[in-house]
C-alpha cells in the first residue's frame, strides 16, 4: 500500500511534492497497525507466503551463486512503498541488502522501530521517508532488484513511476510488481466485498479507476526498456486468510520484468517459466 503521486512535469525535481496529502493522512491513521497480523494488513502479511518465494526463486533461477542460508546475499533490493516493512524484513532475512522507501513518515518510523529488535535485520535494512523520484538522482542504476508490491494501483502517473524504476535499476536488473487488475470482478470483490462488506482492507483504500490491467502494465514496461518474463494470477481466500497462484489474472496478479542490458538486449531464457515458478512457490511455503 503506498501513495506515490507523479504530477510534476520535471520528473527528478525534488522541489515539488509527489505525494497525495489525502492519502498520506489516510495511511498515517493506520501506521501503527502494520505489524498486527490479525488487523487491517492481515492480507499483506499472508501474501508473504507466495510473494517472498516468488521473488526468491525467480532470482535464484537467474543466478549461479547460491549462499546457503542467505540465498539473496549480495543483492541490493529497493522496496518501493515499503509501508511498515512487511516485505522488506523477510527479504532481509534471506540475506539481501534492502532499502525501503515510503512517503509516509509514520510508516517509516514503524518500520525502523520493528527492525531494530533484530540486530541482523537492523544492519541489512535501511528505511527512508521518500517518494521514488526523490531518490532517482542519487541512486542511478544502484539496485539489482526493485519490488513494488501493492503500489502501482496508488500512483497517479504509471509511466513516470516505471521510468523512475528503470532509472534506479541496474542493467539486467529485475522488477517485481504485484497489483490488482481493472475488471468488473475486481470491482465487486476488491472494493464492494473486501472493503465495504467483509472489511478485509480499510474502506477507501483503493480506487477502482486506478487499477491497472496487465496488458497496460506490460505495454508501459516494454516501452521503458523492460522485458516482461512472468505474469501470474493471484487469489486471496478470505475464509482461510491465505493466498495462492491461479491462471486467471482477473483479480490480483504478479509480474516479473527484466531491464534491458547495457547493449539494449535482454535475455528471455534467463527467467523460469510461469509453471516453474508456480510449482516452486507452491512447495516453498513461507521463506521468512
Amino acid at each position: 500500500l503506498s501513495l506515490f503521486r507523479f504530477t510534476v512535469k520535471r520528473p527528478f525535481s525534488t522541489s515539488h511534492s509527489s505525494v497525495d496529502s489525502k492519502e498520506v493522512k489516510k495511511f498515517q491513521l493506520l501506521a501503527h497497525k502494520w505489524w498486527d497480523e490479525e488487523g487491517e494488513y492481515a492480507a499483506l502479511h499472508s501474501m508473504n507466503d507466495i510473494r517472498v518465494p516468488f521473488i526468491r526463486d525467480t532470482l535464484l533461477s537467474m543466478s549461479s551463486n547460491y549462499h546457503l542460508g542467505n540465498p539473496l546475499s549480495g543483492i541490493k533490493i529497493l522496496d518501493v512503498g515499503c509501508g511498515g516493512g512487511l516485505l522488506s524484513e523477510p527479504l532481509g532475512r534471506l540475506g539481501a541488502s534492502v532499502t525501503g522507501i515510503d512517503p509516509v513518515e509514520d510508516n517509516i518510523r514503524t518500520a525502523d522501530r520493528h527492525k531494530s529488535f533484530d540486530p541482523v535485520l537492523d544492519k541489512r535494512i535501511q528505511y527512508k521517508s521518500s517518494s521514488l523520484e526523490e531518490i532517482v538522482e542519487e541512486s542511478m542504476e544502484t539496485f539489482d532488484v526493485i519490488v513494488a508490491s501493492e503500489v502501482v494501483e496508488h500512483v497517479a502517473d504509471l509511466e513516470m513511476f516505471i521510468k523512475c524504476c528503470s532509472q534506479v535499476l541496474k542493467p539486467e536488473g529485475s522488477l517485481f510488481i504485484t497489483t490488482i487488475n481493472k475488471t468488473q470482478l475486481s470491482y465487486v470483490l476488491g472494493i464492494v466485498v473486501a472493503e465495504k462488506i467483509m472489511g478485509i482492507v480499510p474502506e477507501g483504500t483503493h480506487e477502482w479507476e486506478k487499477f491497472v490491467p496487465p496488458e497496460e502494465l506490460e505495454r508501459i514496461l516494454e516501452s521503458n526498456g523492460f522485458s516482461v518474463k512472468t505474469v501470474n494470477g493471484m487469489l486471496y481466500n478470505p475464509l482461510s486468510g491465505s493466498w495462492g497462484w491461479m491462471e486467471s489474472t482477473s483479480l490480483n496478479y504478479a509480474v516479473h520484468a527484466v531491464k534491458s542490458g547495457a547493449w539494449g538486449q535482454s535475455h528471455p531464457t534467463d527467467a523460469p517459466s510461469e509453471t516453474d515458478i508456480q510449482q516452486r512457490s507452491a512447495t516453498a511455503g513461507t521463506a521468512s
